[in-house]
């Protein structure tokens, strides 16, 4: 076992977008393991936009990370040590204690993942993990999915959009319409069998969707907020419906951004926003985990990842990814693993 480990630390509070200098990487001693304590080994860390939020201090619905502290969040790691029967050595773990390369932590704190073969460690953060089941609840409960709908989904290239796209798709919708930022993405999402996308960048994005749906939509996954909730309430038919994931066209913003300007219509064309947490839906796993687990054997479901390797490559995947470097789900490969 490892004397020590290297660990992000946020240095200072982000005042816009997050830089380099806002994070730290330190090196401390791995503590031997008490009773009922385990040793992981992180094998692949996940970076998320969420994370930004935890960049700032105040309430929110996941706690800040602290200046000087080490940093959290999704990864999937070996037990190396173990003085838990039930986590023995060699056994794959979901953590929420990465950005690190090892931690000794209490056995309650992690979950045992299954050691199928045919399943890469990367998808329990990805498909498998929580950006899997925020597509799946956020489509089929939150948004009232139905046979026919069709489907508008915004910042449709990552990790939770390329998932909501596929399940509306797979699940019979009307169509799907897909919003990304830039030609290749639009590109990937037809390959995907997206009925029509587009780069938001090419103009107005509410001009960019009358012309890729006409006949306007049933419902919106939103994960970027901004422009593209105005142009979905404006798209919007009688009795529209929107599950508001995420909005990160305005995580960096360091002025309160300007809400859509057309909330009154809301009102005649009777619509429900309704934003969500996937932490609220976590009775949907294993109805979520036996279908998407089905897609996936079948081929029907396509997973593309977009990965970096080394923890000295954490911080510029998180920057790349609030920028939209990303393809698929950013993950960070911090070892290779022998099982």
């Amino acid at each position: 076992m490892a004397a020590t480990t290297r660990e992000w630390h946020l240095a200072a509070r982000p005042h816009g977008e997050p830089t380099p200098e806002d994070f730290r990487m330190v090196e401390v001693p791995v503590p031997e393991p008490a009773e009922g304590q385990v040793v992981v080994r992180m094998v692949v860390m996940s970076v998320d936009p969420y994370m930004r939020g935890r960049m700032r201090s105040g309430p929110s619905y996941a706690p800040p990370w602290q200046v000087g502290e080490v940093m959290k969040g999704g990864a999937v790691g070996r037990v190396v040590a173990s003085r838990a029967p039930e986590l023995p050595e060699g056994a794959l773990v979901l953590t929420d204690a990465a950005w690190r390369e090892t931690a000794v932590l209490d056995a309650a704190a992690v979950t045992r993942l299954p050691a199928a073969t045919d399943v890469s460690p990367s998808w329990y953060l990805g498909v498998l993990g929580m950006p899997g089941l925020t597509a799946y609840a956020g489509l089929f409960r939150v948004g009232a999915f139905r046979e026919g709908d069709d489907v508008l989904v915004s910042g449709a290239a990552g990790a939770v959009g390329s998932m909501v796209g596929q399940f509306a798709r797979l699940r019979g919708a009307g169509s799907v319409i897909g919003s990304a930022g830039s030609p290749e993405k639009v590109a990937w999402l037809r390959e995907l069998g997206f009925t029509a996308a587009f780069d938001y960048h090419d103009g107005p994005v509410a001009e960019l969707l009358g012309r890729a749906a006409p006949d306007g939509i049933d419902l919106f996954f939103d994960n970027v907020g901004g422009e593209h909730l105005e142009a979905a309430i404006g798209a919007f038919r009688v009795h529209g419906r929107a599950a508001l994931c995420g909005s990160i066209s305005g995580y960096n913003a360091v002025e309160p951004p300007p809400g859509p300007r057309n909330m009154s219509l809301m009102v005649g064309k009777r619509l429900t926003l309704r934003g969500f947490l996937v932490s609220d839906h976590a009775d949907l796993r294993p109805e979520f985990t036996e279908t998407v687990t089905g897609w996936l054997r079948s081929g029907d479901l396509v997973v593309r990842e977009t990965v970096r390797e080394g923890i000295e490559q954490a911080v510029p995947a998180f920057l790349d990814l609030l920028r939209g470097g990303n393809t698929g789900k950013m993950v960070v490969r911090l070892a290779p693993d022998p099982d």
